[in-house]
């Protein structure tokens, strides 16, 4: 489906186009042998349905093609993790952005995921908070991605039916969210302690089944990630926010079962498709030179070895000399974690221990040390893959990034950049550090490449092998890459008075070399 009118659609809940948004709406869209409203709600079945498009469209599960141009040939290209073996000329990896490939992106969130919120929070709130605080802890989880994608995002206008519905600064969307987190949090924790039934197992899509403690602890770890995205621009509000995420009385993700994920009606990994039917992602020479300098024994799990050179891994450079397809099509696809695993992680256990290491080192009261933190969030990622070979990774002070070598195109060689060792260093400055945590916590992320190019713009960890071909027009810088996405199509067609909102609380032209408000070009400490 292709939206032209984010506002109608917004209204209309997202139907989908083959019926469209009419004045007929409640005669075409009947279905005769259907439950009636009374039926539904004798098992909260009219809150329960809008669940299965949200769970589906938060990480763009389905369908593949969309989750192609929506996340694989933007974050997860930006964020270092896959690059496609060809896709020459102007478009998202020479910096020359596609608006036909972000825009799938926006409609994801607002037609499908937003508008069924908008469908539970119209049933429920006020009345069956339980489902209406779930309900916020999946909309805190996806509007945060479009705010990090674009700045300004249409927030506390959702679901109005105004001629221009305005847009919330990035700030002003960040701070809704915590306010929403507050209220999901208390809640939920209300009911655990009330020990309430959970009226939420048969449609929780998760490995949660329902359990309102573990989706606190969801909210809590949601709540540390934010607050350490805007620890540049209100290093106060950041530490706050993360300190009460961690005090919290369930506190945050610390076992690997904490670990968001979806299992449920999950027949592939929406990567499967764009790397095994396309043809048209592989592994990033990035994570050839960051893994394979480490010898990294999770590379099993997340690439196969390639066919271009047997026995080794081999990345394709993002923005490089690329020829046509079949040239870099030899070279490593993806592994069990994309081929064979039937699950969508939309948050790891070893990502908290990362940001918990963060805050350590910014004096924050974490409930540990950096040192022990850092190591913990190797171990949870080990753990979660089953690779075994944790110990030795961690304490290896030796092995670095290696150069990257293109078997069949030289020109796109290029000499490593993310030079530090794994093993932790108590004499180092805070910047190698940081720099550890985020390349490990970078490495754990894999697949979800949005996080990783949102850490890359905040700290500008990992370092990542820049661009040979930039065909932004100067827009996009090769140094600073890609900061957010242009605001898309549909939104310029069916929301232009609202839209004026968003452009004019930008700090910079609609493009995609302006920074949002958290991604300052500023130290690390």
């Amino acid at each position: 489906m292709k939206t032209n009118n984010i506002k109608k659609s917004l209204i209309c809940f997202g139907l989908l186009a083959l019926v469209g948004c009419t004045d007929n709406f409640e005669k075409i869209n009947s279905n005769p042998d259907a439950f009636t409203q009374d039926e539904l709600k004798q098992d909260f079945n009219y809150i329960k349905g809008p669940f299965t498009t949200m769970f589906d469209n938060v990480m763009v599960n389905v369908p593949g093609w969309k989750y192609q141009v929506a996340i694989d040939l933007s974050g997860n290209n930006w964020g270092g993790y896959t690059t496609p073996p060809g896709f020459d000329g102007a478009n998202n990896l020479s910096y020359a952005l596609s608006d036909n490939w972000n825009l799938w992106g926006w409609e994801a969130i607002y037609t499908q995921v937003m508008a069924n919120y908008l469908k539970v929070e119209a049933a429920s709130k006020g009345k069956y908070d339980e489902f209406y605080a779930l309900a916020t802890i999946i909309k805190v989880q996806t509007l945060h991605k479009a705010a990090d994608s674009w700045g300004p995002i249409v927030y506390s206008k959702l679901g109005t039916t105004d001629a221009a519905i305005g847009y919330d600064s990035q700030e002003e969307a960040y701070g809704l969210m915590f306010k929403d987190l507050d209220f999901a949090v208390a809640e939920l924790t209300k009911r655990v302690d009330a020990g309430e039934k959970s009226s939420f197992t048969n449609i929780d899509r998760s490995t949660y089944e329902g359990d309102y403690k573990k989706w606190v602890i969801y909210a809590n770890s949601l709540r540390l990630r934010l607050a350490m995205r805007i620890v540049k621009v209100n290093p106060a509000l950041a530490k706050e926010e993360a300190e009460k995420a961690v005090s919290q009385k369930f506190g945050v993700m610390k076992v690997v079962s904490d670990s968001f994920i979806v299992t449920k009606n999950v027949s592939q990994h929406p990567l499967k498709v764009s790397a095994y039917e396309y043809n048209d992602s592989r592994m990033s020479a990035d994570m050839e030179s960051i893994m394979g300098g480490y010898n990294d024994p999770r590379m099993q799990v997340y690439f196969t070895t390639s066919d271009q050179v047997p026995g080794e891994y081999k990345g394709v450079r993002t923005g490089g000399n690329q020829g046509d397809k079949t040239i870099h099509m030899p070279f490593s696809n993806f592994g069990k974690i994309i081929r064979d695993d039937k699950r969508v992680v939309w948050l790891n256990t070893s990502e908290i221990y990362f940001l918990r290491a963060e805050g350590a080192l910014r004096g924050w009261n974490m409930g540990g040390d950096a040192e022990t933190l850092y190591k913990a969030g190797i171990n949870a990622s080990f753990d979660l893959l089953a690779t075994g070979g944790a110990a030795d990774y961690i304490a290896d002070n030796v092995k670095m990034a290696k150069d990257y070598v293109d078997p069949v195109a030289p020109s796109n060689n290029g000499l490593a950049v993310n030079k530090v060792t794994v093993a932790w260093d108590n004499a180092a400055s805070n910047e190698v550090k940081l720099q550890k945590i985020i390349t490990q916590k970078w490495i754990a992320n894999f697949p979800d490449g949005m996080e990783a190019w949102a850490d890359h713009r905040r700290t500008g960890y990992p370092k990542l092998l820049p661009i040979l071909n930039n065909q932004s027009g100067g827009a996009v810088t090769t140094e600073f890459g890609v900061r957010r996405i242009p605001f898309v199509s549909s939104e310029k067609d069916g929301n232009p008075e609202g839209l004026k909102t968003g452009i004019a609380k930008l700090n910079g032209p609609d493009t995609g070399g302006t920074r949002n408000w958290w991604d300052v070009n500023a130290p690390n400490f």
